[in-house]
């Protein structure tokens, strides 16, 4: 697997960082279409001392996470002005979990885009173990100017507009 991003190239792109960035490199980018990430999971992840002690397993809704900010590195990943940007998660549909995510698995995550509009991307996220589905469903997010995020930490909600609409 080719390294198209590593790291550090993905901490340029997006805000996350520990423990909460959940994309360690991207192995294949084709700008406004696909994205292809890899998260590898370890038990030094702070979610594995609770979830579950014994039996440690990635809970779901952070594996649609990773593919969320994977997401986000294809839609940043290109645009001039992206330090005045966010990605804000929006939508999440028909997602399920097929197997259970444990320490030394390996997460490719494969997201084709379903519609992109300058400020607004639906794609369809897949999340592989060596070769088997283990998660998949339809995310959204939206592209906001940092301004809409006052210094108190409230969005501004009119900077979003109904998922419907677009």
């Amino acid at each position: 697997m080719e390294t198209i991003l590593d790291i550090t190239q993905i901490q340029a792109i997006l805000p996350h960082r520990y423990p909460f960035l959940l994309v360690d490199r991207i192995i294949e980018f084709e700008e406004g279409k696909r994205i292809v990430g890899i998260k590898n999971v370890t038990l030094n992840e702070p979610f594995f001392q609770g979830h579950f002690p014994g039996a440690p397993v990635m809970p779901g809704v952070l594996i649609i996470e990773a593919m969320a900010q994977t997401a986000g590195v294809l839609m940043l990943g290109n645009i001039p002005d992206r330090d005045t940007k966010l990605v804000f998660f929006t939508g999440i549909e028909g997602a399920k979990f097929r197997k259970p995510v444990v320490p030394g698995d390996q997460l490719e995550l494969q997201l084709t885009v379903l519609r992109y509009r300058s400020s607004y991307i639906k794609l369809r996220g897949e999340a592989y173990v060596d070769g088997a589905l283990v998660a998949e469903a339809l995310i959204s997010s939206a592209l906001v100017d940092r301004s809409t995020v006052e210094r108190s930490g409230e969005v501004n909600h009119a900077a979003f507009k109904p998922v419907e609409n677009r």
